[in-house]
């Protein structure tokens, strides 16, 4: 699974002076991001360039066309030499990620370069201009230097620009809650003023008993049709009834049309509301999962902040899924992951079926068993990522490099499961991991994401720890 590819705005600057010094400058200048910058962008964004800007007015009005746009982030590129005054202040003010990207036509400096080839290539010390006017602002950016042949460079850009992708979702993040934190869970608590002023993120309380109402009223055409997809997708334990069934495509029935209408990005359940209401018929394990795996996020147990980060990876680099550490394999340098019946099953091993089984002992009554898909993700490199408040509400993002074991799945587990083997060894990256007030929930998605999750913290203003 690929992310979407950014939408980004090139600002691309240039000299008020030079429009009268060399008018010919501008047009060349233009005609090489339409047919270098842009081209060379296309496999990683789409690209938005409406002309060069040498005025403070210019700059102000594009960054606004950016922005009305709800574009993903804003390149900086100086074609020629520009001050940094007439960007800068705008800049800083934006709401979108800014990316300075330094590069420039000519590749080599040789005995062949002339007056020509200066003037079509002097953008550098206007980048250093314009960033140290950032720094003094405190204004948050990211810097890359490289031609557009130079693939590290690129990958680099592209990677900021996922980053910023994400971010902007995260930013606009709906978070739904049904129930209520659990009860003495401390490292997931949060101010929601907080979380709105400071991530943007906005939460819509969803009720238990509106579940129930949905899932008793979900059309009886749609619940077989539910069924059968069950039956189709993956493998049905035998101890599973028809009630059970019957009872777990209603709840998805119910969890998706409040997702749809609230039109939520995450959300988060409290299990033990559900007990709470004696109509619920069962707790919508398999529906949180199967909408992991479309890339709606996940807290467990009230928790909003996991539920950001879990739909924020999935964003950054999918699939992605809630999880958290259960239990520590001494032996094996590895730790065991689980959680009562949330997992993203698109993560799954590929050579085998996912499960769909009854769990032996309810956590909570409810009228019908509680179903779960019981997976254990595919081997290979992943990365393990969480958000957190630290000392005095800063947002703090933790990123470790790991590994998915073959393990798994067990037979006598009802519940999904995997070993993930960290860096390094298992002592040191708990020990570190808790230092650094990693909390027990968190995210975990394939591949080494490191780089794109510490530039996503730069653009949030969050401190970036790797574990």
């Amino acid at each position: 699974m690929e992310p979407e590819r950014p939408r980004v705005g090139l600002l691309g600057l240039t000299l008020e002076f030079y429009e009268t010094l060399a008018p010919e400058l501008r047009p060349d200048r233009e005609a090489w991001v339409r047919g270098s910058l842009i081209p060379a962008l296309a496999p990683y964004a789409e690209a938005v360039f409406p002309g060069a800007a040498w005025t403070a007015g210019q700059v102000e009005r594009q960054l606004a066309e950016f922005e009305a746009r709800g574009l993903d982030a804003v390149v900086v590129v100086l074609l020629a030499y520009a001050p940094s005054l007439i960007a800068a202040p705008a800049l800083a003010r934006t709401r979108l990620p800014v990316i300075v990207w330094n590069t420039q036509e000519l590749w080599a400096v040789d005995d062949g370069y002339d007056d020509a080839a200066l003037l079509r290539n002097h953008g550098v010390h206007g980048t250093q201009d314009l960033c140290n006017v950032l720094v003094r602002q405190q204004a948050v950016f990211h810097y890359v230097t490289g031609h557009v042949r130079d693939t590290a460079a690129m990958e680099e850009l592209a990677d900021a620009l996922h980053a910023a992708r994400a971010v902007r979702h995260l930013r606009g993040a709906r978070l739904g809650l049904m129930g209520y934190p659990f009860p003495g869970m401390g490292d997931f608590g949060l101010d929601t003023t907080h979380l709105a002023t400071s991530l943007g993120c906005r939460w819509e309380p969803l009720s238990v008993a509106d579940f129930n109402r949905r899932a008793d009223a979900a059309p009886a055409g749609e619940v077989r049709g539910l069924i059968e997809q069950y039956r189709r997708d993956y493998e049905v334990a035998s101890e599973v009834t028809a009630g059970d069934l019957e009872a777990c495509a209603r709840a998805e029935i119910a969890l998706r049309a409040m997702v749809a209408e609230h039109r939520l990005d995450a959300c988060s359940y409290q299990f033990l509301a559900f007990g709470d209401d004696d109509r619920t018929g069962t707790v919508p394990f398999v529906a949180a999962s199967r909408l992991l795996a479309e890339g709606v996020g996940f807290g467990g147990e009230g928790d909003l902040i996991s539920a950001a980060w879990s739909a924020f990876l999935a964003r950054l680099q999918p699939p992605a899924s809630f999880s958290e550490i259960f239990t520590i394999d001494f032996a094996g340098e590895s730790v065991l992951l689980s959680h009562m019946g949330e997992c993203n099953p698109a993560m799954g091993r590929r050579d085998r079926r996912v499960r769909l089984v009854r769990r032996p002992a309810p956590i909570v009554p409810v009228r019908s068993g509680q179903c779960a898909l019981v997976c254990s993700y595919e081997p290979g490199p992943a990365t393990w990522t969480c958000l957190t408040l630290g000392p005095q509400a800063r947002w703090r993002v933790i990123a470790a490099p790991v590994r998915i074991e073959d393990f798994g799945p067990l037979g006598q587990l009802a519940v999904p499961h995997s070993k993930m083997r960290p860096a390094g060894g298992v002592r040191g990256f708990l020990t570190r991991y808790a230092e650094a007030g990693g909390p027990h929930h968190a995210a975990i998605c394939f591949g080494d994401a490191r780089r794109r999750i510490a530039l996503a913290a730069r653009f949030l203003g969050a401190d970036c720890v790797e574990v």
